[in-house]
């Protein structure tokens, strides 16, 4: 299981995340579950599954009204708003604290690929987009890019797009308000910040002293000229 930085609401035995609001957005704009389904290039099936899943546990979220073989028009319910004001609400404090929290480590460039660039730092080899002009950098990774899973449970990166592995072992968990800040200590001065819902954290059960691999791709991670390389 992988535990990644994007927001989701728990509610009881359901977690609500970025796809489910997609798919409601959609209903609510196209003003069909059909229409949605087809704008969005997903599965109506899947996502009439996923209503239903839903309504079971959180209670009526689409008024639907029959029809032919277009299959009748769709509308929010008020439950539905009220879920999607929540989920806004937790995003735009998740993205506040995405952009405040970065792990930022000084940098050489070693090689260049274009706009990608291989560069040592003292946690390890990094890839990233690199400036074309400065061979001493800062790479910053936010903390919402990302993703934590168990050792034994980690893609390969030659199989995966991620491009970036560091193994750590969690050093402290903060939860505040349904958001979860996690310090990931890979053997370097500076920390890796990871932060994560309180929903995706109880999926894998993570605390103090659990070793972890960190995983980010490198078209998620920036470098800049270092200060004194100007």
């Amino acid at each position: 299981m992988q535990l990644r930085g994007e927001p989701s609401i728990g509610i009881g035995d359901v977690t609500v995340d970025e796809r489910d609001v997609e798919a409601l957005r959609g209903i609510e704009e196209y003003g069909s579950m059909h229409r949605a389904a087809a704008e969005l290039g997903r599965s109506y099936s899947r996502i009439q599954q996923r209503i239903t899943e839903l309504e079971e546990a959180l209670g009526s979220l689409v008024a639907r009204e029959r029809g032919g073989e277009g299959g009748g028009g769709s509308t929010l319910t008020a439950n539905a708003y009220d879920l999607l004001a929540q989920f806004d609400r937790l995003r735009a404090e998740f993205t506040g604290l995405a952009r405040a929290e970065e792990s930022v480590f000084p940098g050489a460039v070693v090689d260049r690929d274009g706009l990608l660039g291989t560069i040592e730092t003292p946690a390890g080899i990094v890839r990233g987009i690199t400036p074309t002009d400065a061979d001493r950098v800062q790479v910053s990774i936010r903390s919402d890019v990302i993703a934590l899973t168990a050792p034994d449970e980690t893609p390969q990166p030659a199989g995966t797009s991620v491009r970036n592995q560091f193994r750590g072992t969690v050093a402290r968990v903060e939860s505040e308000r349904g958001l979860v800040r996690i310090t990931v200590d890979i053997d370097a001065d500076t920390p890796l910040r990871v932060l994560v819902t309180q929903a995706s954290l109880d999926a894998l059960d993570l605390t103090p002293g659990d070793d972890v691999v960190a995983s980010f791709k490198a078209t998620a991670t920036r470098a800049v000229p270092a200060p004194d390389a100007e």
